[in-house]
């Protein structure tokens, strides 16, 4: 399970950068995912929680904006997949398999990244318009991240 869990919250990441460390930091920082002592406890830490959710609030906002470049784009690609690839750690930490985890949320990542802005497209056309289509995976990407979290 823990590598199942692995590999979609780096879908998250792949989908919404910030979703999947918000998701992770306040999972951390309520008890549900035990990171003390490892080099990803920061994420737990009083502050970390609110300022990475502003952090993916403010994608939730800038991603609606037409001028918002492609998610496919090397530096937004690059972000998703370290992303992706932390939070998998993240998960993989309690068992000692943060490796592991590393990998497969790197790997989700690309996947969601590139499933993501298939999937979006698609709907786009469908609703032949973008915004509605924005809005379906946002939607999609917080459902994911808090069953996640709350799975942890």
């Amino acid at each position: 399970m823990l590598y199942v869990l692995a590999l979609l919250i780096g879908i998250v990441a792949g989908s919404r950068t910030m979703m999947a460390p918000a998701a992770i930091a306040w999972a951390a920082r309520l008890g549900w995912l035990d990171l003390h002592g490892s080099w990803l406890a920061f994420l737990g830490y009083r502050w970390t929680p609110w300022v990475i959710s502003l952090l993916a609030l403010a994608e939730l906002v800038t991603d609606q904006l037409p001028g918002t470049p492609s998610r496919k784009v090397p530096p937004q690609f690059g972000a998703r997949i370290v992303s992706g690839a932390l939070c998998g750690a993240a998960v993989g930490v309690p068992a000692g398999h943060w490796p592991i985890g590393l990998l497969l949320g790197a790997v989700g990542a690309v996947l969601g990244t590139l499933g993501g802005a298939a999937m979006r497209a698609n709907l786009a056309r469908a609703f032949v318009n973008d915004h509605p289509a924005a809005v379906v995976e946002d939607v999609i990407a917080i459902g994911l991240a808090t069953a996640i979290a709350f799975s942890l």
